[in-house]
C-alpha cells in the first residue's frame, strides 16, 4: 500500500550563485533583532549592596547579612581554647615574676638584633649540585654572595642569584635591615653640622673575624650577610631548594666579642700544675 501514500517533494537544488539562493540567504537577516539583555549580579553576591546603593542613591543592607562583626562568631577562629590561652598567660606571668623583670639572653638578642629566613622554590637539580653553591656562598656579605653566583658556571646558580636578591629586598621590606646608613633629612643635617665642627658621630668601622678565623672590614653593622645556608628536599616530586638565613654585621660583632672574652677567661695550660699533696705517711706501706 505504499504506492497509495503521497510521495515527499525532494527539495530543489539551488545552485549557491544563483539570485534566488542570496535571496533566501539575505532574508533571515532582514528580521528585526531583540537587543541583548544586560545581566545582573547574583543576589549572593558580595557585591550587591554596592551595586543597588549606587543605583538608588543610599545605602542598602542585605537583610540576613549582619552590619558589623560578631565577636562571639570570630571567637571560634582567633580563640579557639580560651582556657589554654589562660593558662599559657599565667605560665608566661609566673615566669616573668620569678624572673623579676629581666631578660634571658635569647630574649635580649630577638630585640637588639634582626634576622631573615627564606626558602626559595624547588628547582630541578639535586643536592649534590646545590650544596656546592651553598657552603660558597656562607659566611659572605649578601653582595658578595649575589657577585659569587653571578660569575658561577654552574646552571643552578643563575636561580641562587635570584633568590639571594629575592632575600636581599625581603629583608629589607619585612625587616628593616641594612637600613643603617639611611638616615632622615634632620640626622643628615645634623651629622653634617658636626662633621664642620669636627665631631663625627659615624660608626668608623673594624675588622671582624668570623668563626673560621677569616678577618673582614666593616664599615656598616646593618650590613647584611649570609649566615647559613643549606638545601631542602621535596621527596614527592625529587626536587630541590636552597634556603638561606640573613643576619646583620652587628651579630658578627656581638660573636667575635663572645669568643675573645671565652678565649681571654680560658686557663693557662701547665704541664705539671700545682696540686696539693695528699696520702703522705712516715714509712712505707709495704
Amino acid at each position: 500500500m505504499d504506492y497509495l501514500r503521497p510521495k515527499k517533494k525532494k527539495p530543489d537544488i539551488i545552485d549557491p550563485l544563483s539570485p534566488d539562493f542570496l535571496k533566501r540567504r539575505a532574508a533571515p537577516s532582514m528580521q528585526p533583532q531583540t537587543p541583548p539583555q544586560q545581566g545582573d549580579l547574583a543576589s549572593s553576591s558580595i557585591f550587591d549592596e554596592g551595586e543597588k546603593s549606587k543605583k538608588a542613591g543610599q545605602p542598602q543592607h542585605h537583610p540576613t547579612r549582619p552590619s558589623a562583626r560578631d565577636p562571639a562568631v570570630l571567637a571560634a577562629a582567633l580563640d579557639p581554647n580560651p582556657e589554654f590561652r589562660r593558662r599559657w598567660l599565667r605560665r608566661q606571668i609566673i615566669r616573668d615574676v620569678r624572673n623579676r623583670g629581666q631578660l634571658t639572653k635569647a630574649q635580649r638578642i630577638a630585640r637588639t638584633e634582626r634576622e631573615s629566613l627564606s626558602k626559595s622554590q624547588f628547582y630541578q637539580t639535586s643536592v649534590k649540585k646545590l650544596m656546592p653553591l651553598a657552603r660558597q656562598i656562607a659566611g659572605k656579605p649578601i653582595e658578595d654572595a649575589i657577585i659569587q653566583m653571578r660569575f658561577s658556571k654552574k646552571r643552578v646558580a643563575r636561580d641562587v642569584k635570584k633568590h639571594l636578591e629575592y632575600a636581599r629586598d625581603e629583608a629589607i621590606v619585612k625587616r628593616g635591615m641594612g637600613l643603617g646608613l639611611v638616615k632622615p633629612e634632620a640626622d643628615v643635617a645634623a651629622d653634617a653640622a658636626s662633621v664642620i665642627q669636627g665631631q663625627d658621630q659615624q660608626w668608623p668601622g673594624m675588622v671582624v673575624e668570623d668563626k673560621k678565623g677569616k678577618r673582614r672590614w666593616v664599615g656598616d653593622k646593618s650590613g647584611m650577610y649570609v649566615d647559613e645556608a643549606w638545601a631542602t628536599v621535596d621527596e614527592a616530586d625529587d626536587l630541590e631548594g636552597i634556603t638561606v638565613r640573613l643576619k646583620e654585621e652587628a651579630t658578627r660583632i656581638r660573636l667575635m666579642d663572645e669568643r675573645e672574652q671565652k678565649r681571654q677567661r680560658k686557663k693557662v695550660w701547665v704541664q705539671l700544675p700545682d696540686r696539693p699533696v695528699t696520702a703522705q705517711r712516715q714509712y712505707c706501706l709495704w
